[in-house]
């Protein structure tokens, strides 16, 4: 193991965050508030496509982007679950101040990025139209949503990487230059929309474009700061391979996440089929409603993003006491945030829906599933919060079985039952609600009976 001594031929540690020393709650939000600004500009990217689309284009092209955003989740989410573990990973050697690990570590996953999107660029465009229809996709929206689709994932490499990207300096505590970075690609995009829809007139696909420019801008960005010489997580483009030991254990901690995501992507996907056999007005409603929640949920992904790292550097550095304080700290924010918000989005959804689409029709559909979850928020802040420590502490797998058997097959299995009880589209939206409630109780007694906080040492112990 090469240990960080304070010498002059220490590399440049600078730029990161150690979390295993000082406060850990002030540390904690200086943290957080980086990353939850970071994701409120890369919500942007799809928002500004919705409203300036369904301002410019109408609500067929609205449902077009809005309704594609489950589909995209679904494919991109696997990878984006490997990177998580490969976060996990870097966060760990860090906290044990092993160099040489984190170096490797960081061009394992510059490895895995490059892969992973040029596999997500060929699925992408290949197979959009049988992806769509077998959503049941309204024929009136299919055209536009191919359009979009296939433009959107010609850049999926760009998309992955700035996500891997932004994983390593995270995982070692910087979560300030993904947040620069991220302004900065946003104005670009939300510019670029202005331009090619606004001012060209140009159709739905000038938006997909608009985003993958810009998210080609924000890697340009990440890589010539990553490639900068004399620092603990410096790119080399030579040794950028896949190092064996390192690949299995992003593997083992990153897979977990990776099937978590993508079965409660594929949950979500055959909600939204439900949903667009209603047309496309609730198509366009359910799609508005998404993009407002992924906005005022910010604040909680963000702590749970905080709550992995910290958990992860100080599980590596064995302060067992310190992480489970962290965690409590994590959990209890996320649901008191997750909570607030709730209660103002029931109160204002039908100003906030009407924001993207002031059709009567389309403000109705996401007014009543806004107002049939909101005020459960902080059941899902708690299932969120519990899944994050999980995986911090290399628990992935945990998560990954309570989301498999209760968000994704319980869910499915509700929707399939009341389609054909009463083919109403409220009892659809009770799904949520439902199982956010059975995950949580699942996950509590989790965390307050299992010895989570071993897990790395356990593992290390089975080799």
């Amino acid at each position: 193991m090469i240990h960080l001594h304070k010498t002059a031929k220490e590399k440049n540690t600078s730029n990161v965050l150690d979390m295993t020393t000082g406060n850990p709650y002030s540390l904690m939000l200086s943290f957080t508030m980086p990353i939850f600004l970071s994701q409120v500009f890369q919500q942007l990217y799809n928002t500004a496509d919705a409203f300036i689309v369904g301002k410019y284009l109408g609500t067929n092209a609205l449902a077009a982007v809005t309704s594609s955003g489950n589909l995209i989740f679904l494919l991109v989410s696997f990878f984006m679950g490997l990177a998580m573990g490969g976060g996990v990973v870097i966060s760990r050697y860090f906290g044990a101040k092993d160099e040489t690990q984190v170096s490797r570590s960081v061009h394992t996953m510059m490895a895995f990025g490059l892969v992973s999107g040029l596999l997500l660029t060929v699925i992408g465009v290949a197979f959009t139209p049988v992806f769509l229809k077998w959503m049941q996709t309204d024929p009136e929206v299919m055209p536009e949503a191919i359009e979009y689709f296939r433009y959107y994932f010609l850049g999926a490499i760009a998309m992955v990487m700035y996500n891997v990207c932004r994983s390593i300096m995270n995982a070692l505590g910087d979560s300030k230059r993904p947040l620069y970075y991220l302004i900065f690609s946003s104005i670009i995009n939300i510019l670029l929309d202005l331009l090619f829809i606004g001012g060209f007139h140009w159709g739905v696909w000038a938006a997909a474009v608009a985003t993958v420019i810009s998210q080609a801008a924000s890697v340009v960005l990440c890589m010539i700061y990553l490639l900068r010489k004399g620092n603990i997580y410096t790119v080399e483009l030579r040794s950028i391979r896949f190092h064996k030991e390192i690949l299995f254990e992003i593997i083992h901690y990153g897979l977990p996440s990776g099937v978590q995501n993508s079965v409660i992507a594929f949950a979500n996907v055959i909600v939204q089929s439900q949903i667009n056999s209603f047309g496309k007005l609730a198509m366009a409603g359910y799609g508005v409603h998404a993009k407002i929640e992924g906005f005022v949920f910010l604040p909680v992904t963000s702590f749970n993003m905080a709550a992995t790292t910290f958990i992860s550097q100080n599980l590596g550095a064995r302060q067992y006491d310190r992480a489970k304080k962290g965690a409590r700290f994590s959990i209890l924010a996320a649901v008191l945030m997750a909570e607030a918000i709730g209660i103002i989005y029931y109160i204002f959804a039908p100003q906030f829906i009407g924001i993207f689409d002031n059709d009567p029709g389309v403000v109705t559909y996401g007014v009543t599933q806004a107002r049939i979850v909101a005020l459960f928020y902080f059941l899902l802040a708690f299932s969120h919060s519990i899944a994050a420590v999980c995986r911090g502490a290399g628990k992935a797998f945990v998560p990954m079985i309570i989301m498999l058997s209760v968000w994704c097959v319980l869910r499915i299995s509700y929707i399939i039952t009341v389609m054909k009880l009463f083919g109403e589209i409220r009892y659809v939206f009770w799904a949520y609600p439902l199982t956010w409630t059975i995950s949580s109780v699942i996950y509590l007694f989790y965390y307050l009976f299992s010895d989570w906080v071993h897990g790395f040492e356990k593992k290390k112990a089975d080799h």
